[in-house]
């Protein structure tokens, strides 16, 4: 460690994140990295509060205290926001060479792929996003629609919206429809399987038989129960989040009537009076993949008008740089360009390109060679996509036509959404092109011969 007095924001940051991990076995959570950052700037936790849209007495009791309860056990001393940066420092010192100290080792990484876990570092925040989410859960009767291309962060955000809502002492239901398609064959057995799921998950006994009427319709039967029995019996809000949605757009003997049911719902929370107050309780969380669009007909979608919709973006210049940072890469100015000029701002790409290089498996030159062959790392992300493409020849012929024309091309409203429901192509004013180089170079081979 030198010897200057104060320590810069990044040690600071390096520094907390070993000693918590030492301590709890997992990295700075970014709302914890956010509450340390405005303590080193100086900032009340009212101050701290306000820039994450969360009360200064949540950031205190729920954030700070334990932060400084972590540091307390890893530096063996009494921690608080007055001293912990004295108190960093001191233990820098100790240890010597700072960058010995806290680099990030391989056996730290996490392999890219599916949900990012809730206390890694390589999280990167989309904080507009998150904080729209929060505050909507929050709402009586909310519904929140997440909808992306696969590997865009979906589940991801997911997870941190449910964790926020059992900050808030919500209870918490979370079901993916990836499941057996005899379930998701027929409407009955659908809701049937969905409503005992959800009372498994509360672990209350499974009442069907009391609340179903054959005489009435599955939908009817299903708002029944849970307005009779599953909602009814709750004190506190439940947050009933539904996975991979894309599966029951999917399935046209079921997916009119289950989003017909889901509109019900939210209407039902409009309502004054006792049934409104039951149907307050539920807020629903949606999330599907776009990539269901290219089967569907683009006049008609599922949810039309419902919810609050969240269409996750791709990470932009700012965010690319922070998660290099966090993967400890110093890539220069010219280096980033490079990368997003081959991949742009796809979050799982990005990860990706980080993991491998930071591992020192490929450096930037190699991976900028190698992208579009059989040894890229990217390989699995593009055959996904090139497998989707040849169920839908049509769309597979006009992408070829994108991604073999320099120039952006015109292309009729059908077939451009579609493609950019898949996340392969980027408008232009009213042209397209492909979303990055890498579909280019890809894609242009691969379906050349069309």
């Amino acid at each position: 460690m030198n010897s200057k007095s104060e320590l810069s924001w990044e040690e600071i940051q390096q520094i907390t994140d070993k000693v918590v991990f030492n301590v709890t076995g997992n990295h700075l959570s970014d709302i914890e990295t956010e509450v340390l950052r405005g303590a080193s700037e100086g900032n009340t936790y009212d101050e701290i509060g306000e820039k994450l849209h969360l009360t200064g007495i949540y950031i205190n009791k729920d954030v700070g205290n334990p932060l400084w309860k972590k540091l307390s056990d890893g530096l063996r001393e009494e921690v608080s926001k007055k001293n912990f940066k004295q108190a960093l420092k001191r233990y820098g010192d100790k240890q010597g060479s700072f960058g010995n100290t806290i680099s990030l080792k391989n056996s730290d990484l996490e392999l890219p792929g599916g949900r990012i876990p809730l206390k890694s570092r390589f999280y990167i925040e989309r904080k507009d996003v998150e904080s729209l989410c929060y505050e909507t859960i929050k709402y009586p009767g909310a519904l929140i629609r997440i909808k992306a291309p696969q590997e865009m962060g979906k589940t991801s955000l997911l997870e941190r919206i449910l964790a926020f809502s059992e900050q808030q002492n919500y209870q918490i239901v979370s079901l993916s429809f990836e499941t057996d398609s005899k379930v998701l064959s027929d409407i009955q057995i659908f809701l049937r399987y969905f409503c005992a799921s959800v009372s498994k998950r509360l672990g209350i006994p499974n009442k069907l038989d009391d609340y179903w009427d054959e005489i009435l319709g599955c939908n009817d039967n299903t708002t029944n129960y849970f307005e009779e029995y599953l909602l009814a019996e709750l004190n506190n809000p439940l947050v009933l989040a539904l996975d991979k949605v894309d599966f029951i757009f999917e399935q046209a003997e079921i997916a009119t009537d289950f989003c017909r049911l889901i509109r019900a719902w939210h209407d039902l929370a409009t309502r004054s009076g006792n049934r409104g107050d039951i149907w307050k309780k539920l807020r629903l969380i949606i999330v599907h993949s776009t990539e269901v669009y290219s089967s569907l007909d683009i006049n008609y979608s599922p949810l039309q008008g419902v919810g609050q919709i969240i269409a996750l973006e791709e990470l932009n210049r700012e965010q690319i740089i922070e998660l290099a940072r966090r993967y400890e890469l110093n890539l220069v100015n010219t280096e980033i360009e490079q990368l997003m000029n081959l991949i742009g701002g796809h979050p799982h790409l990005i990860r990706l390109a980080l993991y491998y290089l930071k591992r020192q498996e490929v450096s930037l030159e190699k991976l900028l060679q190698i992208a579009s062959t059989e040894v890229s790392p990217f390989r699995a992300h593009l055959r996904q996509h090139l497998w989707n493409l040849q169920q839908h020849p049509e769309l597979a012929a006009t992408f070829c036509q994108v991604v073999t024309t320099l120039a952006p091309v015109r292309l009729k409203s059908k077939e451009a959404f579609k493609l950019q429901s898949m996340g392969l192509i980027k408008t232009q004013s009213d042209d397209w092109s492909p979303s990055c180089n890498l579909y280019r170079q890809y894609f242009s081979s691969q379906l050349g011969d069309i």
